[in-house]
């Protein structure tokens, strides 16, 4: 152990593989829930609501982690309050979902910068030149997009990718406790600050407006939100993250915009022209070689007798 973190595994097992995929996936065509959920409920509420049910039943059922009161506050301030109050607002209507989507991988260099800052964590240089791949179908999105989206989108989003960082870096020192447990636990912390920051952002007549406008399918998002999105995703990306180096898992996430991309063409019937073809075969072809890399040519160490 060192510097607090647990000694993590760097080869990937194909299990753990898909597993980080059905995350990504679920994460990725999220951003097309949020925006329409968000046409019906204010940001915050948005946000408030959807920890609640993260909370409320399951805490009654799943007992609490055995980890300090204060770690469950920091990593629900920065996941659900910092990341989602964030993204909401600025999903709402200061950026696009899709273009939501790419910026907050953001947090991808956050991750990895705090575990090198905080635990000394080595970068392989194989996984320095996967990134680089990624990187370039990041930057091919970034520099093609048709301007969808506000400075103010663009600060807000980058924010929420530093606060999602920084909850890595909080689950992390966890260790290997029941992630479920902790997700669930930590939203109970959310649900305060959201409410008073409801209050002070969205307003009180535009909460009254939004749960009187709310429908099945706004509340099917919510739920989405709460179960699929945080119980599901955050459990097993948390989970991840106790056992496998941050440079090895949080590039995952650059598949989040190939899957977001692809909910909006299927969903929002949005266009996919040439150049967001070839920025997710770059980003495809990064992750690819970041994960199989330690799987066929790390060198086997004899076994002696």
């Amino acid at each position: 152990m060192s510097g607090g973190f647990p000694v993590h595994s760097r080869s990937l097992p194909v299990s753990h593989m898909l597993l980080m995929l059905a995350v990504v996936a679920v994460w990725g065509t999220n951003f097309v829930v949020i925006k329409t959920t968000l046409n019906h409920l204010p940001p915050l509420l948005f946000a408030c609501l959807r920890f609640v049910f993260v909370f409320f039943p399951a805490a009654l059922f799943i007992k609490r982690p055995n980890v300090p009161w204060k770690q469950l506050a920091a990593y629900s301030l920065l996941i659900s309050v910092g990341q989602f109050g964030l993204l909401y607002i600025a999903v709402q209507s200061h950026i696009s979902p899709g273009l939501a989507s790419l910026v907050v991988q953001m947090q991808v260099f956050f991750t990895i910068g705090l575990a090198i800052w905080f635990s000394g964590e080595r970068v392989q240089s194989y996984q320095w030149l996967a990134l680089l791949v990624a990187v370039a179908g990041v930057l091919v999105i970034a520099v093609s997009t048709d301007g969808s989206a506000t400075t103010l989108g663009l600060i807000l989003v980058l924010g929420a990718g530093l606060s999602w960082a920084g909850g890595n870096t909080v689950a992390r020192y966890a260790g290997k406790v029941d992630m479920l447990s902790y997700v669930v636990w930590a939203s109970a912390f959310a649900i305060p600050p959201l409410i008073v920051l409801s209050l002070l952002y969205d307003g009180l007549p535009a909460i009254q407006q939004g749960l009187a406008a709310a429908d099945l399918p706004t509340w099917l998002g919510v739920l989405w939100q709460s179960f699929g999105n945080t119980l599901f995703g955050y459990t097993a990306w948390g989970w991840l993250l106790a056992r496998h180096p941050a440079a090895t898992i949080a590039p995952a996430s650059l598949l989040v915009p190939v899957f977001g991309i692809g909910a909006s063409v299927a969903l929002l019937g949005e266009s996919l022209p040439a150049w967001k073809i070839v920025a997710c075969g770059l980003i495809i072809a990064g992750l690819a070689f970041n994960m199989l890399w330690p799987k066929f040519f790390t060198p086997k160490v004899p076994v002696t007798l």
